[in-house]
């Protein structure tokens, strides 16, 4: 961050949010109304989720067919598949397959800590199955602790259903779903083969400093309301509980007649990105803007219109020097020396 010297009064800072497409982190504005600006604004302390380097396999999360056969395909973060065939038996209900996001090399999954904000994204395409038997898979966020209700889900079905249910929301997306239109984005019934993007985000509510989720297919993100694309989390609701992993899942149904019965779902273009601080504070009649110096790769965008698909890169600011210290006692002074 900057040196801010006494003639900078800090205002606030922003909060996070931000829009994942095409397996991009595209960062959102929120407002600061004692300047009349807005800015872009993410949010974590640690940015742990940069940590993540793999996924962690859990087959059979769901094992009431043993005797199928399932085929799994790792190439981590560009495709990941499973494949169940000969899903027969006359009682029991399904398999599911699932994977999570792991930091370890896929030993074990990332356990999310408080404040690890993030998108993640991927593209998905299902096939196989029997028609009117369950052929499903997702987005799978795992809330042992139910604290803000219990595993969360954003997926679609072989039916044409695509939804996000579980945790703290649910939104139809599909015509099947009982959606489209609904408040916010809407996308036509999947059908089997065809290959549908999927985002969810974690960020801060900038309307309301409140933790919250952000769901999208396709690039249609679902609202909470008209015009609004954050579910929030009520109070002491966060990301960061005991046993917290996110992944993906897949699931089949048995049936009781058909030896030929099977699916595989393709999960390519995997990513996960951490959110990262961006402050604001008046330097008198300029803004600063300002940000860890150790998240790179990140470009400063601006727009009038929070809702605004159109970003444009900031090219006339300057740049500046700073360092962060720790606030405690004693009370100390600072000053520049020239070397």
């Amino acid at each position: 961050m900057p040196y801010m010297n006494s003639n900078i009064n800090q205002l606030s800072r922003s909060q996070p949010a931000s829009k994942t497409g095409s397996g991009r982190a595209v960062r959102r504005v929120c407002f600061a109304a004692a300047i009349g600006l807005a800015f872009a604004a993410v949010n974590t302390t640690q940015a742990q989720v940069s940590s993540i380097n793999s996924v962690q396999y859990k087959p059979r999360v769901f094992d009431d067919i043993p005797s199928a056969t399932l085929t799994t395909i790792s190439n981590y973060p560009t495709e990941i598949s499973f494949t169940e065939t000969n899903v027969l038996k006359t009682n029991g209900f399904a398999n599911r397959d699932v994977w999570y996001f792991s930091a370890d090399g896929g030993s074990s999954p990332y356990l999310f800590q408080t404040n690890d904000y993030f998108s993640a994204s991927f593209a998905m395409t299902l096939t196989g199955g029997i028609a009117g038997y369950d052929l499903e898979a997702g987005f799978l966020y795992s809330d042992p602790s139910g604290i803000f209700g219990g595993d969360l889900q954003l997926l679609a079905t072989a039916t044409g259903v695509v939804y996000q249910g579980g945790g703290p929301s649910y939104y139809p997306f599909s015509p099947a779903a009982g959606g489209y239109p609904g408040a916010g984005g809407s996308v036509p019934n999947y059908v089997e083969g065809e290959t549908y993007t999927f985002g969810l985000n974690y960020v801060i509510d900038p309307k309301t400093g409140k933790n919250a989720f952000q769901y999208s297919v396709n690039g249609q993100f679902a609202a909470s309301s008209a015009g609004d694309t954050y579910f929030d989390l009520g109070p002491n609701q966060f990301v960061g509980n005991t046993g917290d992993a996110l992944g993906a899942y897949f699931q089949i149904q048995r049936t009781t007649n058909s030896p030929a019965n099977f699916g595989t779902v393709v999960f390519s273009n995997i990513t996960i990105v951490p959110q990262l601080n961006l402050n604001i504070a008046l330097n008198g009649n300029q803004s600063v803007l300002y940000w860890p110096a150790g998240d790179t790769n990140f470009v400063l965008q601006t727009s009038t219109n929070l809702s605004s698909t159109n970003w444009t890169t900031v090219t006339n600011g300057t740049p500046i020097m700073g360092i962060t210290v720790t606030n405690s006692s004693p009370a100390a002074f600072f000053r520049l020396e020239f070397q």
